[in-house]
């Protein structure tokens, strides 16, 4: 937000200044000369008026979207939470069955070495 307002009091300067300086070097009588002062201060505090209520709105955009943004995330960290506990209730029948073809592979590895064990004594 510093940002914001190193900006805004850039362009209030520099409007100063240029009105200023824009006014100074024009000829002009005195009433015209205060006239025009009044004017440019006139414009200027529309401007500053305005850049302040665009500043507001920016403020409460940015304030509302950060409100739902974070709202979005947790609806989407919930979902993702449920989907997690959906894929585990499914994998798991399954696990169970792979972790019973592993057992008997493992017997039937277990076996065979066994077997070829006893082949290679009697063939000694």
């Amino acid at each position: 937000m510093a940002n914001g307002k190193s900006l805004l009091l850039g362009v209030l300067f520099g409007s100063v200044v240029g009105a200023s300086v824009s006014l100074l070097t024009t000829p002009s009588s005195g009433e015209e000369l205060r006239s025009k002062v009044k004017d440019q201060s006139e414009r200027l505090r529309d401007i500053a008026q305005q850049i302040r209520e665009d500043g507001l709105d920016l403020k409460n955009q940015l304030t509302q979207t950060s409100k739902e943004g974070a709202a979005l995330l947790k609806d989407l960290s919930q979902d993702i939470k449920v989907s997690i506990e959906s894929w585990k209730e499914t994998i798991e029948p399954h696990q169970e069955n792979l972790q019973e073809h592993l057992k008997h592979i493992e017997e039937s590895i277990k076996e065979l070495e066994d077997k070829l064990k006893d082949d290679s004594k009697h063939n000694v």
